[in-house]
Order: structure tokens, then sequence, then C-alpha cells
């Protein structure tokens, strides 16, 4: 017997490579599988994110605005939107208890935001009218307790709800639920100070989930539609661009 028959001589292979070869080897477990490619990867999760964004295309639509689209969409898939929009308002206003900013005294406290904090969220501040900063959380409050009404917003003066309590502290937030403070804001400063405005206060409540990203009523959203207006009654004008005619009036001038 020849000895050199019996030798084995081994073959480098390249897993990676599409072969026959490989095919075969890889149908038997002895190479493992081809790892996908990465443009590949990358080709299945965009067209996955078009594919979710085409079905979701009429997510967060009010219902005038789904009624606009009653020529482009299908009339089936339209009314299941509408009809989910429907209850979500119905769920809204169910629990639209309160559209104003509540003054409490100390006596009515626990009553008023430590119990009621287990229903909800309650935003609590300790105010003064003497301080700047106290007014204008004041203001912001008033504006926020008509738009969010299912959310309760409580004002105490300070030095009732708290004998002696330091005047530098003043404005304070104080945010309930289930009976404990989650979150507290002593005066405006990581807030932005005398700068403070509305979307300041709302991020406060994104951050903590009392409302979604995607809620109408935010200040950023509806900045977001005016802009998307001003930016459509811009682009058409008779079949023309506004800036287009008002260049061209100006140049001829």
């Amino acid at each position: 017997m020849n000895p050199m028959s019996d030798m084995k001589v081994p073959v480098e292979v390249d897993p990676n490579e599409d072969t026959e070869w490989n095919d075969i080897l890889r149908a038997h477990g002895i190479i493992p599988e081809k790892p996908p490619s990465p443009t590949q990867e990358l080709e299945n999760a965009l067209e996955e994110a078009l594919k979710n964004q085409h079905e979701n295309r009429l997510d967060n639509k009010e219902l005038d605005e789904l009624a606009e689209l009653e020529d482009e969409e299908d009339e089936e898939f339209l009314n299941f939107y509408k009809q989910r929009r429907m209850n979500e308002l119905s769920e809204l206003q169910s629990r639209a208890k309160f559209g104003s900013v509540m003054s409490i005294s100390k006596n009515e406290y626990e009553k008023e935001i430590t119990l009621a904090s287990e229903e909800g969220f309650v935003l609590v501040h300790l105010s003064s009218d003497s301080m700047i900063q106290s007014r204008l959380l004041a203001a912001i409050f008033t504006q926020l307790a008509a738009r969010f009404p299912e959310i309760k917003f409580v004002d105490i003066p300070a030095k009732r709800a708290i004998e002696n309590y330091p005047e530098q502290n003043i404005p304070t937030i104080l945010i309930y639920r289930n009976k404990h403070v989650i979150k507290q804001y002593i005066t405006l400063t990581e807030l932005g100070g005398n700068d403070t405005k509305t979307g300041d206060i709302e991020n406060v409540m994104l951050e903590l989930k009392m409302v979604e990203f995607s809620d109408r009523r935010l200040v950023v959203n509806q900045d977001e539609d005016e802009d998307n207006k001003k930016s459509s009654s811009r682009l058409k004008f008779k079949g023309k661009s506004i800036q287009e005619d008002d260049s061209d009036d100006d140049f001829y001038d």
C-alpha cells in the first residue's frame, strides 16, 4: 500500500466566497453560513422603514385632516383611522377633569395634591406674587392647564405651604405621582431662568411621559404645523411660486 494515498492534504477554504464547493460545505455544516451583506442589511432596513412610514402615514392626523384625504385613501383604511382618532379624543375627554390652575390652602394639600396624585400627575407651584419668576411660571401654568385638562396644575403660596420657606427658593415646582414627589425644581434656573418658556415645562412633561411626543397640543408640534402651512402657501400660488412672482416684480420695478 502506498502510504502517500492515506495522507490528507489540508485545503484552505474562504467561507465568505460564493462558490459551488462552499455551498456543498455549508449544506453539510462543515463551514458556517455566509453572514449577510452589510449593504443588503441596510437595504432591508431602509425598505422596512419606508414600509412602516407608508403604513403609519395617517398616524397623528386630526379628523379634519383625515376628511380631506377621502379622495386619496382607501375608504376602509381611512375609516379605521377616523374611528381610532375618535376613540382617542373620547378617551382624552373623559380624563379632562381640570382645565385651570387650582389655588389651594395648606389644609387642602393632602387631598388635592398627595392623594390626587394616585389618579394622575399633579404639578405644584409653590408661589409668591413678589417674585418675577413665580409670576412667569404662573402664566405658563395657566396656559398648560387649559391645553392639557387631564393634568392637574395646582398653585399654593410657598409660605402658606411651608412655614418660613426661603424666598430664594421661589418658585418651586413639585411634580407628584402616586403620592410621591418624582421631580422638583428649585427656581427656574434649570429650565431657562427668566427666559423660561411654555415649551421648557412641556419638555419636563415629555420626560416624565405625561404626554406623548406626537401630541398635537405641544408647542413644538403646533410650530411645525404652522411652518408646514407657511411652506405650502409659499410653494403654490396660481401654479407659481410666490417668491418667484415677488422677485420678478421687484426686478422690473
